[in-house]
């Protein structure tokens, strides 16, 4: 036999990147869109210039692959979160970061922040107050030695700077002085000044020959020529850059602070200025890091497009002499720029500087908690010795949070996938698997229940296998006492005979049977074994085995429940007995022979007339089959023997107490008297339609009461037929 495998599945053509990008449409807009933006960047470059048309296709063709891409992220974000996110602990350990840790990060980073914004603006403005400070000094200097050579008249200019700068040299020493000649008017009718006397004309006769004089080291920049014109007569004071190669040939260069202040006597048209500069050096640099815990670490220019902004002065080859860099101490904040303006010498114009600092956060407490006296600087070491406290502790906790947090997340999430586990190998069919219980928590309770519960499943399990087993033999033992019992109706001519047997349950201990007798004859039984189910149904098995052979001795019924008696008696159990009613129909002579063995009555309906008939219930004296207390002796004296002679339309009803004592809701029984009733006004209905009618009525009194006890009846109607010859063959046919 030729054999062909089966085609493999074809594979999803959206599968993939290429797939994704050329068999979706969010993909295909992207490509179509990019493909567009790419074309009108290429007319673009051929045309020079791109048309309002091409530029509104570029537009909408940009739109569409930005649509595709978010369609695309959307997916990848939905796929991260169900790939990332399944697992609970996963789900856990984020819940517990976004709610607890990250939101302790970011406070920490918010005072950090605060923190360092804090002691940024402080520090430079500790920097820009000193400089500032730096500049007023510098102009006082700068004022000073203008009116002290005002006051001499010009005479001895050399010898009053030299003596200012060796005045003020102490406490800068790098201070540089420089006198130049100048021809300004800081006065005019106008604005009310009196035009020059004959004093000021003298005194600008006899400054008029004025030359530069300098005194100080000037090795940061070449001492000014000249006082630039945007300089107002009131003078000047502030920061300028200057910078200088740090070798002959080198290309970099430094750039360092220096403070200028400038003055002119008090005349209204002074010929001479008094320029004096002070270099922010390192020993400026220490001073400034002593007063306020700052320490000023490095400039910079901040570069400007424009050729006539603010510039820095150009300093001497050779390097700065004066500028140092210190080194940091622990407990500083490093690398703190800030931006500070100083103005170009020759314009005026103001520029920007990148001044970095750098603050030691424990000098400058120690510069503050000093003003307040040792008693306020204890309390506020107190203060912040609490403070580091409490911020240890918050780190500690924040620290133990996380390990616990940590923890029951794989606690939880642990005990979670165990129950996965668990509940994956149930549904695989093995309940044998259990759970290991580490914990005494709830989440050990849920494992132990779970371990508890797969053992019950398991014996529920066996159990209901058992179950299963034992309603298969009985259905197969239901089957076989079925077969054990007449097949269809006794087909006798004179006779409508028709019979049911309704067991409680699979297997029931009511018996009827129809027995070939001869030719002309027939046995009629029915038996009631006590109790209900196997053991009741396996006493009726051996009852049919002991009635097929007594028939065949025992001519009389009687004899034939005598004989019967004797025998059951000896096996049957102490606790059991049977009740049987048994009949020989003689068809020739038109009679019936019964003898009841404790069995319920006999319902004969006699026959003739239309109307409702005079129904009688047959009782004979009679005792139970097999019981021990009893030898015999009293089973014979009490057994009764009776003969009815057969007439047209007689019908007898034989039935078990589980007819009569059918029990409704209100445990009321149906009764032998409403029985009776209905077998007479439905007398006349053919056998198979009055045995419907009788378990209609019955179904109808018990209603949804369940029932209680085997049901079995026979009706027995005579008819008008002629007795046959012989009715062996038809009874052989029927007992097989």
């Amino acid at each position: 036999m030729n054999r062909r495998a089966l085609p493999p599945a074809a594979a999803d053509p959206r599968e993939g990147v290429t797939g994704a990008l050329f068999h979706t449409l969010p993909g295909r807009a992207i490509v179509i869109g990019l493909a567009i933006k790419v074309a009108v960047w290429l007319v673009g470059l051929a045309v020079g210039h791109v048309p309002a048309f091409f530029i509104v296709v570029g537009t909408v063709a940009g739109l569409a692959a930005a649509a595709g891409l978010a369609y695309f992220l959307f997916r990848l974000i939905v796929l991260a979160k169900r790939r990332l996110l399944w697992r609970v602990r996963r789900k856990l350990i984020l819940s517990y970061v976004f709610i607890g840790f990250v939101p302790a990060l970011l406070l920490v980073a918010f005072s950090l922040l605060c923190g360092f914004l804090l002691f940024y603006n402080f520090s430079s403005y500790l920097v820009q107050s000193r400089l500032r400070a730096l500049s007023d000094q510098a102009r006082f200097l700068a004022q000073s030695t203008a009116l002290e050579i005002q006051r001499a008249g010009g005479r001895d200019v050399a010898s009053i700077i030299a003596h200012r700068q060796a005045s003020a040299g102490g406490e800068y020493p790098d201070m540089s002085i420089v006198v130049l000649p100048v021809n300004r008017v800081c006065g005019s009718p106008a604005s009310g000044v009196p035009p020059p006397t004959s004093q000021t004309s003298d005194f600008r006769i006899q400054t008029s020959q004025f030359t530069l004089l300098a005194s100080g080291p000037w090795a940061h920049v070449d001492p000014p020529r000249a006082v630039p014109a945007w300089i107002e007569c009131p003078g000047f004071s502030g920061v300028l850059a200057y910078s200088h190669r740090r070798a002959i040939d080198a290309p970099q260069t430094d750039t360092h602070l220096l403070v200028r202040g400038v003055a002119f006597p008090d005349s209204p048209r002074p010929t001479y200025a008094v320029i004096v500069d002070l270099l922010v050096n390192d020993a400026i640099r220490q001073q400034l890091r002593k007063d306020t815990g700052v320490e000023l670490k490095s400039v910079a220019v901040v570069p400007i497009r424009e050729s006539q902004d603010a510039r820095p002065l150009v300093g001497r080859a050779g390097g700065d002499q004066g500028a140092g860099v210190s080194l940091l101490t622990p407990g500083a904040l490093s690398s703190l720029p800030s931006l500070m303006e100083y103005r170009d010498w020759s314009t005026g114009t103001p520029g920007p500087l990148t001044v970095t600092t750098a603050l030691s956060v424990a000098e400058l407490y120690d510069r503050i908690s000093a003003a307040q006296g040792s008693v306020g600087r204890t309390f506020g070491q107190g203060l912040l010795l609490v403070l580091f406290v409490i911020g240890a502790l918050f780190l500690i906790i924040e620290a133990v949070a996380l390990i616990a947090g940590l923890a029951l997340a794989k606690s939880l999430t642990g005990s979670v996938h165990e129950l996965f586990t668990g509940t994956e190998r149930v549904r695989q069919g093995d309940f044998t698997h259990k759970i290991a219980v580490k914990t005494e928590d709830q989440l050990g309770e849920l494992a132990g229940s779970f371990n508890s519960m797969t053992a019950s499943i398991e014996d529920l399990l066996r159990q209901a296998a058992e179950k299963k087993r034992l309603e298969e033999e009985l259905r197969i033992a239901h089957e076989i006492q079925m077969s054990l019992l007449p097949q269809g109706p006794l087909l006798m001519a004179g006779l409508s005979v028709t019979a049911l047997c309704v067991p409680a349950r699979e297997v029931g201990g009511d018996y009827y049977d129809f027995l070939p007798l001869d030719d002309h004859r027939v046995g009629v039984l029915i038996a009631d074994v006590s109790g209900k189910g196997t053991s009741a149904a396996l006493y009726m098995a051996e009852l049919k085995g002991l009635v097929l052979s007594l028939s065949e001795i025992h001519a009389s019924p009687r004899a034939m429940l005598v004989a019967a008696n004797r025998i059951i008696r000896a096996h049957l159990d102490a606790r059991s007995f049977i009740t049987m009613t048994y009949a020989v129909i003689d068809m020739r002579a038109r009679a019936m022979t019964y003898a009841r063995a404790g069995h319920t009555p006999l319902i004969y309906v006699p026959g003739g007339g239309s109307g409702p008939r005079d129904v009688q219930i047959l009782a004979p004296d009679g005792m139970v089959v097999g019981l021990k207390l009893d030898q015999g002796e009293m089973f014979e004296r009490l057994l009764q023997e009776e003969t009815i002679q057969l007439n047209p339309g007689d019908l007898y009803l034989f039935f078990t107490d589980g007819i009569s004592e059918a029990m409704n809701a209100e445990d009321d029984l149906f009764g032998e008297t409403r029985l009776g009733q209905l077998a007479g006004r439905h007398a006349d209905l053919p056998s198979e339609e009055l045995r419907e009618r009788v378990l209609r009525e019955i179904a109808a009194f018990v209603g949804d009461a369940p029932q209680h006890d085997d049901m079995t009846m026979i009706l027995l109607k005579v008819d008008d037929a002629a007795v046959p010859t012989t009715i062996n063959a038809e009874l052989a046919e029927l007992a097989e």
